[in-house]
């Protein structure tokens, strides 16, 4: 029975990505329910606990803000977990975090696999997003039919540990970027250069990248409602820096991070790092 293959699954957390996910998987007829910290009764599958919805579904994902946030959740649902559950922790979390509620879970017979995931609202609107899994292979196996309907791609990345891992050095790579392609921006408007002459440009440079396609018509239109907010981008290199703290990149964007933040940014999408160089 511990081995059988989930037939539904409830989302626990209904931010941007999560309220994108859970209209999926009801569009598809399978979602069992959805709750969220902060009410959303409108929104498919609606119910009114965590626990509620640990009960209907057999694959409960999370996909909250951070560590504590996780923990929240799982002293709501650990209750109804038994072995015909399994939860799918889709929210960016560290390695130790992962291996502390990875132990609470199969604790009660559940299965539990680490799922952090890249992409941000539009590729959840797309069904682009690619998971990391962290389990062993019949786990994926068994969740793969219910994780398609809301991806392009589901790597098997190695353990729980190791998927944690790899989530955070890529976004860690993706902040990075962001900084880089703001700053080269900001000297070429310094310097009376036009948008259409810089993309043109970067289009052709060997440096051009996703994240170039993706944030230019942000910059372009000075556009930060949020794809990926500051605030949850600087939790993450937060989380990275607890796992390595000799890395100087890091350190600079996590410091990038925290000033705008502070600087009232924390809510717009990550490439309002670009207004923090415009502020001076």
């Amino acid at each position: 029975m511990s081995e059988s293959t989930p037939q539904n699954i409830g989302v626990l957390g209904l931010g941007i990505i999560g309220a994108i996910w859970a209209g999926h998987y009801h569009a598809a007829g399978k979602l069992a329910g959805a709750w969220n910290r902060t009410p959303q009764p409108d929104l498919p599958g609606w119910m009114d606990s965590a626990a509620a919805v640990a009960r209907a579904a057999d694959a409960i994902q999370i996909v909250v803000a951070d560590p504590p946030a996780v923990q929240g959740v799982l002293d709501s649902i650990l209750p109804e977990l038994d072995a015909t559950k399994v939860v799918i922790q889709s929210s960016t979390i560290d390695p130790d975090s992962s291996e502390r509620f990875r132990a609470r879970v199969t604790a009660t017979g559940a299965r539990y696999l680490e799922a952090p995931f890249t992409g941000s609202k539009p590729a959840a609107e797309d069904r682009k997003t690619v998971f990391y899994l962290g389990g062993d292979d019949a786990l994926c196996a068994a969740v793969e039919p219910l994780l398609a309907l809301v991806s392009e791609h589901r790597l098997k990345i190695g353990d729980h540990r190791q998927a944690c891992a790899l989530k955070l050095a890529m976004n860690l790579n993706i902040s990075a970027q962001m900084q880089a392609l703001s700053e080269a921006y900001s000297i070429c408007s310094r310097a009376g250069i036009d948008d259409d002459t810089f993309f043109g440009s970067l289009a052709r440079n060997v440096s051009y990248s996703g994240l170039t396609r993706l944030k230019e018509p942000v910059l372009r239109a000075r556009d930060f409602s949020p794809m990926f907010s500051i605030k949850h981008m600087h939790k993450d290199m937060r989380l990275a820096s607890g796992m390595a703290a000799d890395l100087p990149v890091l350190a600079t964007v996590t410091s990038r991070l925290a000033a705008a933040e502070e600087a009232g940014l924390g809510d717009q999408d990550f490439a309002a790092l670009l207004k923090l160089l415009e502020q001076g």
